[in-house]
This record gives structure tokens, sequence and C-alpha cells, in this order.
């Protein structure tokens, strides 16, 4: 059985080539939601998932009551812009420390029952990968739960930013992919900040993300430089 946020994966890559070919090119709008999904052989759901991921890499953005428009992928994609990859894994999860939270806090207070089902589908194929003992997979798994944390934010500007995030994150892979021991930690982990967003607990949510990060620092052996601290759940 293929995963939804295999297909949602399968069709972002999808359709960045075909914008990479120059199928749509900037200024254009993308076929309606109908039309596309159909042309790719996906659910409806399926495709607002993938165009998300598709705002928050840059590469579209979505007009309400007209559609989605292309941008352009250099302005999108400005050299200098990206620096996570001459980032330490300190930095890595300091960025994540400061932003992660929030985020989730965010979360919390407007995620409906198809955003929580998304986020716990990536958290089935974590639990999946850890029950095969298929190290890569809990890798992707364990990503692709973050990035899609993230494409549930609104704030066009935050989006920019936490595009850094998901960058930074794909830069501790080796790290992640080096310790597969500590999968079923982040797999409880996980679940935990999910609950909390179900229940919409903001603060919460919030708490079981800072706790997460920190026991990652941990195990990484990373001691992370935050200015305060907040206290545990």
């Amino acid at each position: 059985m293929i995963s939804s946020s295999t297909v949602v994966n399968s069709v972002v890559e999808k359709l960045r080539h075909a914008l990479a070919r120059g199928q749509w090119r900037s200024g254009d709008m993308l076929p309606g939601q109908r039309e596309l999904a159909e042309q790719l052989g996906i659910s409806r759901p399926s495709l607002r998932e993938a165009v998300t991921v598709l705002e928050t890499l840059g590469l579209v953005r979505s007009l309400p009551g007209k559609g989605v428009l292309v941008l352009d992928a250099d302005t999108a994609q400005e050299p200098g812009l990206d620096t996570s990859a001459a980032a330490s894994l300190a930095d890595v999860l300091e960025l994540r420390y400061t932003l992660e939270p929030f985020i989730v806090g965010l979360v919390a207070q407007s995620a409906n029952s198809q955003d929580i089902g998304q986020l716990r589908l990536t958290l089935m194929d974590m639990r999946e990968a850890l029950e095969a003992d298929d190290r890569e997979a809990g890798v992707k798994a364990y990503i692709a739960f973050h990035e899609a944390l993230f494409a549930l934010t609104t704030n066009p500007i935050f989006q920019s930013v936490v595009q850094q995030t998901g960058n930074a994150l794909k830069q501790s892979a080796d790290m992640l992919r080096n310790s597969p021991e500590h999968l079923a930690a982040r797999l409880k982990e996980n679940e935990a900040v999910v609950r909390a967003i179900r229940e919409r607990n903001s603060a919460q949510a919030s708490a079981q993300m800072r706790q997460h990060i920190l026991a990652e620092g941990a195990r990484m052996g990373i001691p992370l430089n935050i200015p305060d601290e907040h206290p545990h759940p």
C-alpha cells in the first residue's frame, strides 16, 4: 500500500520537473485542481498537499479565487539566500529550536482534521520503518513529518523562512541515518506533539516540540546554546 505522504512527494517531484522543463512559465496559472488532478491520476486533497509544498519551496503561490500562480524560480531561489549547506549540526538545531515550537503552536490553533490526518500518516510511515528496521525509510519519514508541519503554515513571509528550516533539517540526515536506534524515541516524541495539536493545546504542542529538539541535541551530543530555559511539560 502506497502511503499518502509518498504520493504527495511523488507529485511534488513531477510538478517540479514540469516547472523546470518550462511546461508552465513564470506568470502562468496552473490548470484547475480537477483538471490537474486528473492529469496526474491523484486525488484533489493529495494535489492540494503537493501545491502547499511547492508554495513552501517558493515555486508557486495560491491566489484565492484565481488559482495557482507559477513564480520565477530564479527569484524564488536567489543565490546566497540558502546558507544551510554551510551550517553545523548545532546551527541546525538552534534554528529548529527557534522556529518549530512556534510553528506547532500555530498549527495547534488552525489545523483541521485533514491536516492532522496527514501528520498521522507520516508518523505511521515512521512506525512502519521502525518495525521493518528500515533505516533509510525512517530518516525520510522523520523529515517528512517535520516538512508536513512546515507546510501547514499560512503566513507567506513565514513560509519563506521555514524553507530554510526544511533545507537545514536535511543537513542533519546523515546524523539521523547513523543513529537508527533513536527512531523509537523520535517517534514517541513526535506522537506527543501530534496529540497536543489534536487537542488544540498550543502551549503543550510548543513545549513538546522544544523537548523533542532538546532531546535530539542530547542524542547527537550537541548542547544547545539557548537564551533561556523553558519549562518542560
